[in-house]
């Protein structure tokens, strides 16, 4: 009697270890193939994203490159299943200086694009994009507190349309040379068109090897610097309007 109540002690113990590696597992493709998470460290991206914003990023959207698979194995070149991005979406990708850096933009120019600003206008392939003002903007953060930053919805010519900040109508990206988008490259900018590192300076021209995957949803926010770990903080300081929320 002992020896079976042992046997099926074992065999409980088994199982259960079966079932946390196939779960692990699942996490492991889940997190590889299809969706990644990601936490918003800048405000480089509001409005549109806030610091303290989670977001899922798909990553089957353009394919896969080896900035897709887990310490970036060399096993192969360019993409695999590859699709273009659209003039808009919100992407996340590897910094072309330091591949091991993520970073998080808007694609404004596509190959063979024409990007410049003007004046605090932006220009794709000589054309003005349509702006407009759409009220103000004050953050609920300590690293990057706006108050009342003139906020102007932007509309690209395939009628994607965004808010972004211009807190600074003479800031040293208002008025840039004019940049031609080199062929498997794309050109990214921050929504926070004032402070944003991103192709108007160090960023260049980013690879498509590079982008990891399309921002698809917030799923989590916290204002108010508040930490992940700070548990008995949530109730106070998360942004409940903006769980499960679709990034546009």
């Amino acid at each position: 009697m002992a020896e079976n109540i042992e046997k099926k002690q074992d065999s409980g113990l088994w199982e259960n270890v079966k079932v946390i590696i196939q779960a692990l597992l699942l996490a492991v493709v889940i997190r590889t193939v299809f969706f990644q998470p990601f936490t918003i460290p800048s405000g480089s991206m509001m409005p549109t994203l806030l610091i303290g914003d989670y977001i899922f990023v798909n990553k089957f959207a353009y394919g896969y490159s080896k900035y897709s698979l887990p310490f970036s194995p060399d096993l192969f070149e360019g993409r695999i299943f590859a699709s273009e991005p659209k003039r808009g979406d919100v992407v996340v990708f590897r910094f072309p200086p330091n591949p091991d850096i993520d970073y998080i933009k808007r694609v404004i120019g596509l190959p063979g694009d024409k990007i410049q600003v003007r004046d605090g206008i932006l220009f794709v392939n000589d054309q003005a994009v349509k702006r407009v003002p759409d009220g103000m903007f004050q953050a609920d953060d300590g690293k990057d507190k706006g108050v009342d930053v003139p906020v102007y919805r932007e509309t690209l010519d395939n009628g994607v349309n965004f808010d972004t900040l211009d807190q600074d109508s003479n800031s040293r990206g208002d008025n840039t040379r004019e940049f031609l988008v080199p062929e498997g490259h794309y050109f990214m900018m921050g929504d926070n068109r004032d402070n944003s590192s991103d192709s108007r300076f160090d960023v260049g021209f980013v690879p498509a090897q590079n982008l990891v995957g399309r921002a698809s949803m917030i799923f989590f926010s916290l204002g108010n610097d508040t930490s992940f770990t700070h548990i008995w903080k949530w109730p106070a300081n998360l942004r409940y309007d903006r769980i499960f929320k679709g990034v546009e």
